[in-house]
């Protein structure tokens, strides 16, 4: 393919408005120091650079076309890192000598200009990158409301959280960290045709960074993204606005904004289009209810797209709703059992070097079903951490992933793993058959059954495999069920109600 002279890749980056400007002078911005290090992403430099790496790793491969712009969320990177990378990969086999990175404004409500950091350079754990001084002040002079408010950057994180994305990819190139204020659609297109014009002739990478929906439930999240990433894709900027604009019109519980970065997203589709786009890609699609530490009830969206200059291949079916709400895996098959149990070591590694955690995707339909499922670490053939979800309410792989994390870090019996434990700890998984009410615990059958106990507000589970391996009898079992709830002796004799399960189990051992 013939190269592009004058791609840009645009980072659009979510969020607010500002305060009054402030002129740019050569010595009112120096360097910017990292201001969300250790809670966005790793503090540590080594950490951090395995972070990327791990995501950059797993990233949707790239397209031959070579990305005028991006659009990426700017989360912390354990809910929206994947989806960052999978965005920067599409720009990764290509040379870029500028960075533009449109963020928006979580930190001074009154601002509603657009502010371009002039000179010096941003510092994360990677090292500093430096401003484009010369863009800079050609975007400055270009127009009344793009000036320079210092107050605005020193703690924005939309631009920070991808910074380590670009230092990876592109370590040479310089940066150009650009807030949007306000989504005033005027604003935004002036500032669009202005950064086109200025780019002319440069290889320039412009990167977007917006979240989607923010607070609604998952299934209205996913619903409300898909239509915005719909018309995002159409690079009609108009269009863009009003369906926002409609959405929020709409009866969505909770929905605050489809997207807390609509300014940078305005200017980036007017920049592309000026730069010869005929239309984007979507990439990829989370939301923070699909990660391992995500809670459905109450979610923000995540979409990675490519903005390319010439042809436009079709999207990807990023919603993949196949399995979606069905309850109960099929029959699993040995090799998704070893996809499963290396998922859970996978998650629980990446947790100890990077300080992220994998987003479970890329699975089948049987590992994608609604199923409930415990995660089982033994060190020297001694319990070291044993953690389930019961419910199936949400895809095994999903809970796979977030019960080896717990199994792992944050079962109260035990300690956190250490990083020297994981090789030594066996991990094995237990997926789960809906439970089921019993009349009486005479109905239980050991070997067979796992037990889930409640009495007082009290309870406690065992899995089939507990009471065999323990080599207990029902009573016996039903008294070491009693004290794990707290309960004093004989307690399941009366006023107890009953639960069964079964479970299929296997372990790392069966793949030796």
């Amino acid at each position: 393919m013939k190269p592009i002279i004058g791609t840009i890749l645009i980072v659009i980056a979510c969020g607010g408005h500002g305060l009054a400007a402030m002129p740019a002078h050569a010595d009112d911005a120096k360097i910017r120091p990292a201001a969300v290090a250790g809670q966005f992403y790793p503090a540590d430099s080594a950490t951090l650079a395995r972070a990327v790496d791990c995501y950059l790793g797993d990233a949707i491969a790239p397209s031959p076309e070579r990305p005028i712009a991006i659009i990426a969320p700017h989360a912390g990177y354990i809910y929206s890192g994947q989806i960052d990378a999978d965005a920067f990969r599409q720009a990764a086999p290509f040379d870029y000598d500028v960075i533009v990175l449109l963020g928006t404004n979580h930190t001074t409500p009154e601002f509603s200009g657009v502010s371009i950091y002039p000179e010096g350079g941003f510092q994360t754990p990677l090292g500093e990158a430096k401003i484009d001084e010369r863009l800079a002040s050609r975007l400055l002079a270009a127009d009344k409301d793009f000036t320079f408010a210092e107050s605005v950057h020193a703690h924005e994180h939309s631009i920070e959280v991808l910074l380590p994305f670009v230092q990876r990819l592109f370590p040479r190139a310089t940066i150009l960290p650009v807030v949007i204020g306000a989504p005033d659609f005027d604003l935004c297109s002036r500032f669009g045709e202005a950064l086109a014009t200025a780019l002319a002739g440069r290889r320039a990478l412009i990167v977007a960074s917006s979240d989607l929906s923010h607070y609604p439930e998952y299934e209205d999240a996913r619903r409300v993204d898909r239509e915005t990433l719909r018309t995002i894709a159409s690079l009609d900027a108009r269009a863009i606005q009003g369906t926002m604009q409609r959405q929020m019109r709409g009866n969505t519980a909770n929905l605050v904004t489809c997207a807390c970065g609509e300014g940078p997203i305005l200017a980036a589709a007017v920049a592309a289009r000026r730069l010869g786009s005929r239309g984007a890609r979507i990439i990829s699609y989370a939301n923070s209810g699909e990660t391992a530490v995500g809670d459905r009830a109450r979610v923000v969206g995540y979409g990675a797209v490519a903005i390319v200059r010439d042809s436009v291949p079709a999207s990807r079916d990023v919603f993949g709703d196949s399995a979606l709400g069905q309850t109960g895996p099929a029959a699993l098959s040995a090799d998704g059992k070893r996809a499963l149990l290396l998922l859970a070591r996978k998650t629980i590694r990446q947790y100890l070097e990077a300080q992220t955690a994998p987003l479970a995707r890329g699975f089948d339909v049987s590992l994608r079903r609604n199923a409930g499922a415990f995660v089982t670490l033994n060190e020297h053939g001694q319990l070291r951490g044993c953690i389930g979800h019961m419910a199936g309410d949400l895809p095994l792989c999903q809970v796979v992933g977030y019960c080896a994390l717990q199994a792992a870090f944050n079962d109260s019996r035990f300690p956190p793993l250490e990083p020297e434990e994981l090789p030594l700890a066996q991990i094995e998984i237990s997926v789960l058959t809906p439970y089921q009410p019993i009349a009486a615990y005479t109905d239980i059958q050991i070997g067979r059954d796992g037990v889930l106990m409640e009495k007082d507000g009290n309870s406690a589970v065992f899995l089939p495999q507990v009471a065999p391996e323990q080599g207990w009898d029902r009573d016996q079992m039903l008294e070491h069920l009693c004290a794990k709830a707290g309960l004093p002796p004989g307690s399941w004799r009366t006023g107890a109600v009953f639960y069964t399960f079964q479970a299929t189990v296997f372990s790392e051992s069966d793949f030796r």
